[in-house]
């Protein structure tokens, strides 16, 4: 099958994909946002809590200023500059649909050229046309624009083009937090559980979707927490008190409160700062650790976005949705020294976190944090030493806020590369032979890290390059559960619960998380083919051997996308081969990676199930 347009892979919580070569083998810089520009955040949520005075000195360092707003682009896929953003934002409020009212931005991002012009594009070479490609809300109709950059003009109009909505912007989360302070019902159920209004946050997460009756509105449901006495307040949650809200006119369309009799867990032990620690931990002291680069770091960063290391080359961006975005990898060949296509887009395209309770609070949370929330404008500063090793080089995001202004996103990812002494290579002889051999390689590594802070969820993303010309790819998860307020203090019976009881007066709710990959992989060029190699076992033939049976590898090149969706099965395994059928190493085989899944899981949910129907992108595994 001639590749289409992409491939994509699912897994869960925690994703490990190796990436993995077929016969090819054997300038620090940091930053802070423009002071002239808006952040999206108010100083106070952007505020690093170290654990280091080393940290914090380290900080300073990695923060220093640059001036963004005269940047231009320097290759095709080189995202939206300021004064991009703020020109897309000048010809937007002379467009006549939009001359008596702006709308509200969601998302302003590169349109980006077409494949095959960027392909045939090189350094020196005239920068392709610069276009933009604009998600905007007005009168509660969904538009999107293609403004074309060169000629001050909009190419492109659609409305509504396609079912749902933009995903939430900050404006919408802040306005929807504060619709329960003015409801009479709210207020009063409050007061009676007997929390003080100023000891509260609520939070909109997204309602989901459970059938046509809530077509034509964007709903949230909004929950309410007690920050009293910790700024854990996911661990305090007022439970049974839901309201749903309608985004566009603020309205509550529902309010329920179901859970009066049960206690607002406590605060204690729940604040997770280092400097509310007051108890040594019990375990021996960890001395200091410190991994130098006496010739500083070995990769580079040219205009930008190129990063360069070893025998990789590729591009590197900050995404407004998929957070990191790596595209254009290649790799040089051991033997003539030339760059080869490797990859031509990677990122994560969703998540998908559904949870298994079925109360009237907690039947509608099923996430979708990517589309929903953006792991781009969930990514806080990255902390120096502690997210991100010394001599880390930092990469700010660049975006829109939702009046159509530019503004960073400071040192929302990190270059890095990594030493924990692992073994990349070894082999030793000397037992059975007169060859004296220890032969042993470190294995050195170059990290291109962000994290998305997603309500009471932290994802860090590692795209890992090797120099054997693996690419090695983790979600790790990190953060606080989001837990169910219970009126019990000691485990009852644990199968009537929706989770385990994990404190007193909370429950740890079972629930997935799915992480899915976008991969456009172009190993030696477009002409690509997912290859299935099955596993199968033989017998052996009466007398042909003192083996009864033995594996047999049996390969399927995929005819169809269908042909390419998966299901795993242990007993029935497989790998999963891209080649390029074209391209032949010496020896005649096709050049290709192995794709090798890490942690997996299939969902359970009924593919019937609301939440299920809205992501069956995880029905297959591949």
């Amino acid at each position: 099958m001639e590749k289409s347009s992409c491939i994509h892979f699912c897994f869960i919580s925690c994703l490990v994909l190796f990436i993995v070569v077929g016969s090819w083998y054997r300038s620090t810089n940091s930053s802070l946002p423009n002071s002239t520009l808006q952040t999206p955040w108010s100083t106070s949520k952007n505020r690093i809590f170290s654990n280091s005075k080393a940290s914090s000195v380290l900080e300073t360092q990695a923060q220093t200023s640059i001036d963004h707003s005269a940047e231009a682009p320097h290759h095709p896929l080189d995202p939206l500059t300021v004064q991009e953003i703020n020109k897309v934002r000048t010809i937007l409020s002379s467009y006549e649909p939009f001359s008596f009212t702006f709308p509200t931005i969601h998302t302003v991002q590169l349109d980006e050229p077409d494949k095959v012009k960027v392909l045939k594009w090189s350094k020196g070479d005239a920068l392709l046309p610069r276009k933009a490609q604009v998600l905007a809300l007005l009168n509660g109709q969904s538009h999107v624009l293609t403004v074309d950059l060169d000629s001050s003009s909009i190419t492109s109009h659609a409305i509504n083009s396609s079912s749902g909505y933009p995903m939430l912007s900050v404006d919408d989360i802040l306005a929807a937090s504060k619709v329960p302070f003015s409801n009479a019902e709210f207020n009063k159920s409050i007061a009676a559980r007997g929390v003080p209004s100023s000891d509260l946050i609520c939070l909109p997460p997204s309602a989901g979707w459970f059938g046509p009756n809530e077509e034509g509105k964007r709903v949230v449901k909004v929950l309410c927490y007690s920050k009293e006495s910790t700024p854990n307040f996911y661990m305090r949650p007022i439970e049974g008190l839901v309201m749903t809200v309608d985004l566009d006119t603020l309205e509550v369309l529902k309010f329920s409160d179901t859970g009066r009799e049960i206690p607002i867990p406590k605060s204690t032990d729940t604040d997770y700062r280092y400097t509310a620690q007051t108890k040594e931990p019990q375990m021996e002291r960890l001395n200091p650790i410190s991994i130098e680069q006496p010739k500083g770091p070995s990769f580079r960063v040219e205009d930008g976005h190129i990063v360069k290391w070893a025998n990789w080359v590729f591009h590197l961006k900050a995404d407004h949705r998929a957070g990191l975005v790596i595209s254009r990898v290649m790799v040089r060949d051991s033997e003539n020294g030339e760059l080869r296509d490797v990859m031509y887009k990677g990122f994560a395209s969703e998540f998908f976190v559904p949870y298994m309770d079925l109360d009237e609070s907690w039947y509608f949370k099923s996430y979708m944090d990517a589309g929903e929330y953006g792991l781009g404008m969930s990514a806080l500063p990255l902390v120096p030493l502690n997210d991100c090793p010394r001599h880390s080089y930092y990469m700010n995001g660049i975006f829109a806020t939702p009046d159509g202004n530019p503004f960073v996103q400071p040192n929302m990812i990190c270059l890095f590369e990594r030493y924990a002494g692992d073994i990349s290579w070894r082999h030793s002889e000397g037992l059975l032979t007169d060859f004296q051999i220890r032969e042993a390689r470190p294995k050195v590594t170059l990290v291109a890290r962000m994290a998305a802070s997603v309500g009471n969820y932290d994802y860090i993303f590692d795209w890992e390059f090797q120099t054997d010309g693996l690419i090695n790819v983790k979600v790790g998860l990190s953060g606080m559960l989001m837990v169910k307020g219970s009126p019990y203090h000691q485990a009852p019976n644990q199968d009537a619960m929706s989770g385990p009881l994990i404190s007193e007066n909370l429950i740890g709710v079972v629930h997935d998380h799915f992480v899915t990959f976008h991969l456009d992989m172009d190993i030696d060029g477009a002409n690509n083919s997912f290859v299935n190699v099955n596993l199968v076992k033989e017998r052996s033939l009466p007398g042909e051997s003192p083996r009864k049976s033995y594996l047999k590898a049996k390969r399927k090149i995929a005819k169809t996308e269908k042909d390419a969706q998966i299901k795993l099965k242990l007993y029935d395994p497989s790998e999963f081969h891209m080649i390029n059928p074209s391209k032949k190493s010496r020896l005649g085989n096709p050049t290709g990676y192995k794709i090798v899944p890490g942690g997996t899981a299939a969902s359970l949910l009924d593919h019937d199930d609301p939440p299920q129907l809205r992501s069956a992108f995880t029905n297959n595994q591949e």
